[in-house]
């Protein structure tokens, strides 16, 4: 059960909890003022009675409100999901031309497959132990190919491989424009 419906359900029971207490306080207190009960027995039952009805109304509003703000998170998230989807669906060719970019540049360093896979799955920003773990092998493992991939690239390590992608894809325009001179 999700915690939405798991909360919802302990607002019924609440307010079905409140509202019955309410029920058989205003019974008894009819009940005692029928009787001739004393007139700070009634008013005790009577404040306990309000506090009934305190309670019912509090919940009541806390629902109301905690249901409000699940609908904006709903309509945020789903708005942040929308935007996502445009970025993928207008960026796809982009991404799909670094892709086969980087497969090309993996080709010409001569790497491995497991080499190339590690090396995608460090430009995705995964730890050694991560990795390990997605190619169900140790961690020595994969220290050892990354290092293998580093030493056929030329590069110092994890970030010199990350700047040899994208240096370029964060410049500035200016910078990519020849200058007027």
């Amino acid at each position: 059960m999700t915690d939405v419906a798991s909360d919802r359900r302990y607002v019924f029971a609440g307010l079905g909890l409140f509202s019955t207490i309410l029920l058989f306080i205003a019974w008894d207190l009819v009940e005692d003022y029928r009787s001739g009960t004393a007139l700070p027995h009634l008013l005790f039952e009577f404040a306990i009675l309000l506090m009934a009805a305190a309670g019912i109304v509090i919940l009541w509003s806390r629902f109301i409100s905690a249901r409000e703000a699940a609908r904006f998170l709903e309509r945020d998230l789903e708005a942040a999901r929308r935007e996502a989807r445009r970025w993928r669906d207008e960026s796809r060719d982009l991404l799909d031309g670094l892709g086969t970019a980087i497969d090309r540049q993996f080709i010409r360093w001569e790497l491995t497959p497991a080499e190339a896979e590690i090396g995608l799955l460090i430009l995705k920003g995964l730890t050694h132990k991560e990795i390990a773990q997605i190619r169900k092998t140790s961690e020595r493992t994969v220290r050892q190919q990354a290092r293998s991939l580093y030493l056929k690239a030329g590069l110092a390590g994890r970030a010199e491989l990350s700047a040899f992608f994208l240096e370029d894809l964060l410049l500035p325009r200016s910078a990519l424009e020849p200058s007027r001179d």
